[in-house]
């Protein structure tokens, strides 16, 4: 009799966590479908109400998709449901890159002249990192070091196609990187890389001030000519 009982005890159990896993497979199934049918539902949204709502959209996506993805671990066998997912996200992709192709030809063409000062910073430095604001807030105790042998290097190889004022606006900028060291100094720049820095300073010093100069009284004997 209490073999029995077990045995009836051990059944309902069984049953109990055969239920418990089922309703899991359903609920992951609805999310599944959620997901799939959301993305479905986009196709009917005019391009206009996309572009104008896009990121309340891209939230729904991501929470769905996070949800129906983390649903798969419930599924016994869910290679059906992620072909499902896939296909769902491919559709996504697309619609994605079609709106925002939509919403870039809609924006004004920027100008995209770049004046001479601007490009020659970006020779210096790297494109666009020093813009209008002269910020160096972007260099760092870790990168200092290659900030100061891009600058000078490029300086160096460049030298014979400045113009004076290529040089007036180089010296402003490396005073500029030089009141950034003094900063990036107290914020633990290494011993090793301070003695790379002054050893790239010293050969550079007196080739700004030679060139500067010569650029200059070039450019007074052209227009004394």
């Amino acid at each position: 009799m209490k073999n029995t009982k077990l045995m009836l005890g051990l059944a309902v159990i069984a049953l109990g966590f055969t239920a418990c896993k089922d309703e899991k497979a359903v609920e992951a199934e609805k999310k599944v479908d959620t997901y799939v049918m959301y993305v479905d539902s986009l196709g009917n949204v005019t391009a206009e109400d996309a572009r104008e709502n896009w990121e309340g959209i891209e939230a729904t996506y991501q929470l769905r998709s996070g949800d129906a993805q983390a649903a798969l671990a419930n599924m016994k066998d869910n290679a059906a449901a992620q072909e499902r997912l896939d296909a769902a996200n491919a559709k996504y992709e697309a619609l994605k890159a079609k709106i925002q192709a939509e919403k870039e030809a809609e924006q004004p063409t920027a100008d995209v002249t770049v004046s001479s000062k601007q490009q020659l910073r970006n020779a210096l430095f790297g494109q666009g990192k020093v813009g209008d604001d002269m910020s160096f807030a972007w260099v760092n105790k870790d990168n200092i070091h290659s900030v100061y042998q891009q600058f000078i290097h490029t300086a160096e190889d460049n030298k014979d196609s400045y113009s004076r004022e290529d040089w007036d606006e180089i010296k402003l900028m490396y005073e500029a990187l030089d009141s950034r060291k003094n900063t990036v100094e107290k914020e633990g720049l290494s011993s090793e890389d301070n003695r790379k820095i002054a050893g790239l300073k010293f050969k550079f010093a007196p080739m700004l001030k030679v060139n500067r100069m010569g650029a200059k009284s070039a450019e007074m004997k052209e227009a004394k000519e």
